[in-house]
């Protein structure tokens, strides 16, 4: 226990009698103790081991012959399960108590056999639509993880098509707590996905507000109320309110500090992502890059801290909104050490989008310290990485053949070929597949600082303040 790293040749010289065959033994018992005890722990802070315990103890009644104590464990845990909307365990407790009926005629309620058949049919109803909404909203998720935004009219199609009959085929008359939320959770990945911004807004915000009006869930579903406040933030982040934004932000924060249930690792892990990327995007927004620099220290140890709970794709986000707080702050050197840590991740095809955009920063930084040599060699890499991922759209392209040409630029005509390159931009923008680029970069801003020769923060600042 006090080790500070786990060495079994320590333990074998210590404990003299141990022998290398038992080892493999007495982990397994001892890991099922600290298991056993980590249960007894939380059994009285969370709803659905105190169910499973109260079915545990109808099981043993039942195998000693006493099935009426055991109805009875049952009728109140299905109560208690209902008024908390755990229909599968609801679902767990209608069979045990149908498996009792068909063996001992208890006679306690007239018509005992068509009630509990009724009950059963109206459960399974219930958990296939909430499977088949849990599984809809899982499969957008999976989509965006992989892919990202659609990139394409063709990319548009088949994701509506897919979301728009997956949907049709599910019953959403008589919604439940939890079918309410995956309906939401499914249309904010959805919109999410198709870059329809106000969309997500509007669902992000019901998502919450479905929370906000069922206040007993807080304390049992405190991750999917943080889930929703960070998508909430998501879309406010990219709709540019600021003001709602940074009211989402204290939220978050208050929610986090003081939970109403009982603060456990999977909430202050969550807690402590959403919070910074929630932090970092208002220092985007205000263009106060420099700012930002300052929550970069505790933020790294937070990820230190943290490295062994929160997914790779996570850290390799907040990598990347790091270099950029970097970038916008005028300090390239260090911003193109984060987008290495990105650029040389064993697993590209984690968020590729993060992947692409992080080599074009680095090529953009690279041209902004006199690297030329270096940029015409990294552009063609670049370029093929791109196409590799199947993932070139026309911003990249854009920037890539501006980079690529500028060594036949003098340097009089730099200024020209600026202004040239940011009126293509902002006529691309204004498509309805390529906004996704403008998400992971302010291309336009950092031209228009070239163009007006001014740091990319003052320019976000005065944009700010228009």
């Amino acid at each position: 226990d006090k080790a500070k790293e786990y060495d079994e040749e320590v333990i074998f010289s210590k404990i003299s009698d141990l022998k290398k065959v038992q080892l493999s033994n007495l982990k397994a018992h001892l890991y099922k103790q600290i298991l056993l005890s980590l249960r007894l722990n939380y059994v009285n802070h969370n709803i659905d081991i105190q169910l499973r315990e109260q079915i545990d103890y109808a099981r043993i009644l039942y195998d000693k012959g006493l099935y009426k104590q055991s109805l009875k464990i049952l009728d109140k845990a299905k109560i208690q399960s209902s008024q908390n909307h755990r229909i599968t365990l609801t679902a767990e407790i209608l069979g045990f108590e149908k498996l009792i009926e068909s063996q001992y005629i208890t006679r306690s309620l007239r018509n005992r056999a068509d009630q509990l058949i009724e009950e059963a049919e109206q459960t399974v109803k219930s958990v296939d639509r909430y499977h088949a909404l849990s599984n809809l909203s899982l499969r957008l998720y999976g989509i965006y993880i992989k892919a990202g935004h659609v990139r394409s009219e063709r990319d548009f199609d088949i994701t509506k098509k897919f979301f728009d009959r997956t949907l049709a085929e599910i019953d959403l008359n008589d919604l439940s707590f939890f079918d309410e939320l995956y309906l939401n959770v499914s249309y904010a990945w959805y919109s999410l996905i198709v870059q329809d911004f106000l969309m997500q807004y509007r669902y992000a915000q019901k998502w919450v507000e479905l929370f906000q009006k069922n206040p007993a869930m807080l304390a049992l579903e405190s991750i999917w109320y943080l889930k929703g406040l960070h998508v909430l933030l998501e879309a406010l982040f990219i709709l540019g309110h600021h003001e709602k934004h940074a009211e989402v932000v204290k939220q978050l924060e208050v929610f986090v500090d003081n939970p109403p249930g009982r603060v456990n690792e999977n909430l202050e892990t969550l807690g402590f992502q959403y919070y910074y990327t929630g932090l970092i995007n208002s220092y985007f927004m205000t263009g106060r890059f420099t700012e930002g620099l300052a929550i970069v220290p505790k933020l790294e140890k937070e990820i230190d801290k943290f490295q062994y709970r929160i997914d790779s794709h996570r850290i390799l986000v907040f990598y990347y909104k790091i270099a950029c707080l970097y970038f916008g702050a005028g300090k390239i050197k260090t911003s193109i050490t984060y987008l290495n840590k990105i650029i040389n991740y064993p697993d590209p095809r984690l968020r590729e989008d993060i992947h692409c955009f992080a080599r074009i920063l680095s090529l953009i930084a690279h041209f902004e310290l006199g690297n030329q040599s270096l940029v015409e060699y990294q552009v063609r890499s670049t370029y093929r990485f791109i196409r590799k991922m199947n993932d070139l759209n026309s911003v990249q392209e854009e920037i890539l053949k501006f980079l690529r040409n500028l060594s036949s630029v003098e340097p009089e005509y730099l200024k020209k070929e600026f202004i040239k390159l940011r009126d293509r931009l902002i006529e691309i923008q204004k498509q309805p597949y390529q906004r996704r680029a403008f998400l992971y970069l302010d291309i336009i801003g950092w031209l228009e600082s070239k163009i007006e020769e001014k740091p990319v923060q003052d320019i976000i600042k005065q944009r700010f303040k228009r």
